[in-house]
């Protein structure tokens, strides 16, 4: 364990400060100022010997968390990576992006605000690529398989990087023109700069991975092309249907998906140009839907100089305590303040979009909007609320639906469930012998931590289709779900 006594003497949490938000709108680093070691260590040592660590039904990777919290606050950064990388091949990515269900699920977190474990886990993996600790791991043999992996978002990385180390020879196919999915494109450089991304991707092709980019397959190449060249596949193409807003006036021009408006900007914003950019400049944003894809959205057009911006969310604003019908160690649904939130607009809660208003030309001019409350199961209008707020881009920020049903999934002819995502037996194949399914397209949108751990888990079934056994670590049942969810 860390400190014996580190949650007695140390009861605060500390986290490392925010740029302040006038100097951090006007460019698109990371928001976060470095954290001393010294007070990350201390941090790492509020870890309290609990019997049994909540912590490890929290994380869907099943981090080592007490471990790497103690070789951290001894400082020993080269064992704590490597207990790290035991379970997770991506930490900096989850350090970042994870929600941490970890820290809701942390035993000291019943008295005391919770164990910093995520800013941990993000230091642990800084500290061992700064000191040389995170190096490629080359396989000492090949096995003469061949794998293909459709998709390189974290759970298509994380297969074919332990494929790889398996020692198949393993090729990643992306459609755009660069590795890393929504991590690439979908994610803004405020929350994750790319330089963290392009470091991963080099030490993977150092191993062997191939990276096959602007291939589409089911259209570059089609499914039967791509069988009969590997002998096995991997389906990590992630759930890209999105879902829209069936509301009188959504033809109108100015309104879009968010994973329109979000690549454009991520591309401008390291250094590409896009013809036609969608931009907030100026102008007022709605953004519908109030997850992290909308706080994305939120903390883009403000640094695109944005008139204003309104965030609208269907369901009621929670509140800051955690709900008696959600107790620990369950991740529960309170208001939470991202760092987009903290730089501007207004966050509107219990309002439904009833019309999108244009002007003569037929752009966008306004949202008709209406209070709802939750009734028996079902929203229902508020007399007598609905109101009308000035809009000329917006943005439709609800999620996905599941998996691109046409090209490479017709192909294939793989079953799929009543949601459109594809079928997949314990082993994550497929009901196409040889076709595996790792991440979003196979469970529905979910969290980078579940598609890391799904990749890792398709891997071991994949090299034991291949070889009869593997080495690599026990998966996860596809239909596991931790604590917290």
């Amino acid at each position: 364990m860390a400190d014996p006594r580190g949650f007695l003497k140390t009861r605060e949490r500390e986290l490392p400060e925010r740029r302040p938000v006038p100097v951090r709108i006007r460019d698109w680093k990371e928001v976060y100022e470095e954290q001393q070691l010294g007070t990350l260590q201390r941090q790492a040592g509020r870890c309290m010997d609990c019997g049994i660590p909540f912590c490890h039904s929290g994380c869907p990777l099943g981090n080592l968390i007490p471990e790497w919290n103690d070789l951290s606050w001894k400082g020993e950064w080269e064992e704590a990576i490597e207990r790290l990388h035991a379970t997770n091949n991506f930490p900096e990515f989850t350090g970042r992006l994870c929600p941490a269900p970890c820290e809701t699920a942390c035993v000291l977190g019943i008295s005391q605000p919770a164990v910093t474990i995520k800013q941990v886990e993000k230091t642990v993996v800084e500290e061992g690529f700064e000191r040389g600790y995170v190096t490629p791991q080359v396989p000492t043999r090949l096995t003469g398989k061949t794998v293909a992996v459709v998709g390189s978002g974290p759970a298509g990385l994380a297969a074919a990087q332990q494929l790889t180390r398996a020692g198949h020879t393993v090729a990643v196919f992306e459609r755009d023109d660069a590795p890393g999915g929504l991590m690439r494109y979908g994610i803004p450089e405020f929350k994750m700069e790319k330089g963290i991304l392009d470091r991963r991707i080099e030490q993977m092709k150092a191993e062997g991975t191939r990276f096959r980019c602007n291939t589409e397959i089911g259209v570059t190449l089609t499914a039967e092309q791509l069988r009969s060249r590997y002998d096995a596949v991997v389906l990590a193409m992630g759930a890209t249907v999105r879902r829209d807003l069936p509301v009188p006036g959504r033809e109108h021009t100015g309104t879009y998906q968010a994973m329109e408006y979000l690549p454009q900007a991520n591309r401008v914003a390291l250094g590409g140009e896009v013809e036609g950019q969608i931009l907030a400049t100026g102008k007022d944003v709605v953004v519908i839907g109030g997850g992290d894809t909308g706080a994305d959205c939120i903390g883009t057009a403000l640094r695109q100089g944005a008139k204003s911006v309104t965030s609208l969310e269907i369901m009621p604003q929670p509140g800051e305590e955690r709900p008696a019908n959600q107790p620990w160690p369950t991740y529960p649904m309170i208001f939470r303040v991202a760092s987009a939130h903290e730089e501007g607009g207004e966050r509107v809660y219990s309002a439904s979009t009833k019309e999108i208003l244009a002007d003569d030309d037929g752009n966008v001019s306004g949202l008709k909007i209406v209070e709802v409350k939750f009734v028996d199961g079902k929203f229902e209008e508020v007399e007598g609320s609905e109101r009308v707020i000035p809009a000329q881009l917006v943005l439709l920020a609800m999620g996905f639906l599941g998996p691109q049903g046409e090209g490479l999934l017709e192909q294939l002819g793989v079953d799929t469930d009543e949601r459109s995502n594809v079928q997949r037996d314990a082993n994550y194949m497929s009901s196409v012998p040889g076709v595996f399914v790792a991440g979003d397209c196979g469970r529905g949108q979910s969290l980078i931590v579940w598609a890391i751990a799904e990749g890792r888990s398709a891997a071991r079934g994949v090299d034991t289709w291949l070889m009869g056994d593997s080495t690599l670590p026990a998966p996860i049942k596809p239909t596991d779900r931790p604590l917290t969810v």
